[in-house]
């Protein structure tokens, strides 16, 4: 199979902010005011420009630092790795969104992307419209969208709303459409960042076939994924990204082997400052934390409740607000719980939610947190924000081997005897 993509030691760097300098006398002010339009146009070089005197500058953050890799035609490439690894900044970069600060990407083929809910879609335009405009963006002749068109509209399920304007639609509907629109128009690339969570589940399982259907197809896929279950069954390689650089490629199992060892590193407790915290104009994430629900100073046991505590702010009234846990180990989703959505007024709030005793197994389980509004609107997500080890104690009985699953609860048995004269013969 011939290379398809490659990507030469490609760095990307951004500058997370600069020092303010108050003048600290009126001359001082009277000077700054008069050199503004010179120090207006250092800085703005200065964002644009990065030498090798800036690798260690506490300004500039890397997203990704010397990747390199190739990618064959008609291979299925999954990019895992935990929050702020650098994966999303690395597909911008394959669907040139954005440019490398350093290296070089070559890609021989049409690409077609989906990153973001919405992205290549004009708000004010109809879903109709947006077909043949994002079409017309990846290169196809308004002929080949013609051929696709009733494959496009009865794959996203937004027949009766063809002829609104996107704006109107739901971030579900807007990423039916665009991902329906992305894999129908025939790509020889297609990369897929992880925006398929906003669909429900059956859609998600319609989105997974398609893609099979594209790499059988033998056109190649760069695939991001928290799901282990996707990854595994779709991915034929892997790349695991730790902190904006390559920590493995190769086979898809060593690659989730991989990502698991990461996921055991992370701590059990999660804070963030007012200046630092994911937020938006209605959630303040504050703090994420697993302890014994029994006691604090133990480790966490599978024979004693486990408390999942979630402390936010709240900015605004709003009438309905809820949050929601994801626990996976294993590189599967163990269990979903989610807390009944109420009006909350302005102020600070502490959540916990109590996973019972005689519930887990003894593995090591990631958390992932939603802050929702509306029943299904994600507001703040956190994935993989804390880890913990379950132990155990003393629930074994006789059987000495590892206990296999992602829970082990503790189940009711009943056995009696159907025939008490019966003998053997």
């Amino acid at each position: 199979m011939s290379v398809v993509i490659t990507v030469e030691n490609i760095s990307k760097a951004f500058y997370i902010g600069s020092k303010e300098e108050t003048a600290d006398s009126f001359m001082g002010a009277i000077s700054n005011v008069l050199m503004s339009p010179l120090k207006n146009w250092k800085q703005l070089r200065k964002l644009n420009t990065f030498g090798q005197s800036d690798d260690a500058s506490p300004d500039v953050y890397w997203a990704l630092k010397d990747v390199s890799f190739e990618v064959r035609d008609g291979e299925v490439l999954g990019i895992i790795g935990r929050n702020g690894a650098g994966k999303s900044t690395l597909l911008k970069v394959l669907s040139r969104i954005t440019e490398p600060t350093r290296g070089k990407v070559k890609i021989r083929g049409r690409v077609s992307s989906l990153l973001e809910v919405g992205t290549g879609f004009h708000p004010d335009l109809s879903g109709r419209e947006n077909i043949y405009l994002n079409g017309t963006i990846l290169g196809m002749t308004k002929r080949e969208i013609d051929r696709k068109f009733d494959e496009i509209v009865d794959f996203s399920g937004v027949e009766r709303f063809l002829d609104t304007p996107i704006k109107r639609y739901s971030s579900g509907m807007k990423v039916r459409l665009a991902f329906a629109v992305a894999a129908h128009l025939e790509p020889e690339i297609l990369i897929i960042d992880e925006v398929l969570a906003v669909g429900d589940a059956e859609f998600q399982k319609k989105c997974m076939g398609k893609m099979e259907d594209v790499a059988k197809g033998g056109r190649t896929v760069l695939f991001v994924s928290h799901s282990m279950a996707a990854i595994q069954s779709l991915c034929n390689k892997g790349i695991v990204l730790e902190a904006g650089s390559v920590a493995y490629d190769g086979p898809v199992d060593g690659a989730i082997e991989k990502y698991l060892e990461q996921l055991e590193s992370i701590g059990t407790r999660r804070a963030w400052t007012a200046e630092n915290a994911p937020q938006d104009d209605l959630f303040r994430l504050r703090k994420i934390e697993a302890v014994n629900g029994l006691d604090p100073t133990r480790p966490c046991l599978i024979d004693e409740p486990t408390d999942l505590v979630i402390e936010y702010d709240v900015l605004r009234d709003h009438p309905k607000i809820s949050a929601s846990i994801h626990l996976h180990t294993q590189g599967i989703c163990a269990f979903v719980g989610n807390n009944a959505g109420v009006p909350q007024a302005p102020g600070k709030y502490r959540t916990t939610c109590r996973v019972p005793a005689g519930l887990l197994n003894t593995n090591n389980y990631s958390v992932t947190v939603f802050l929702v509004a509306n029943t299904m609107e994600w507001r703040i997500i956190e994935r993989e924000a804390i880890a913990f080890n379950a132990e155990e104690h003393q629930r074994r009985g006789d059987y000495l081997g590892h206990m296999m699953g992602a829970v082990r609860p503790t189940l009711e048995w009943n056995t009696v005897s159907l025939d008490p004269s019966f003998t053997p013969s």
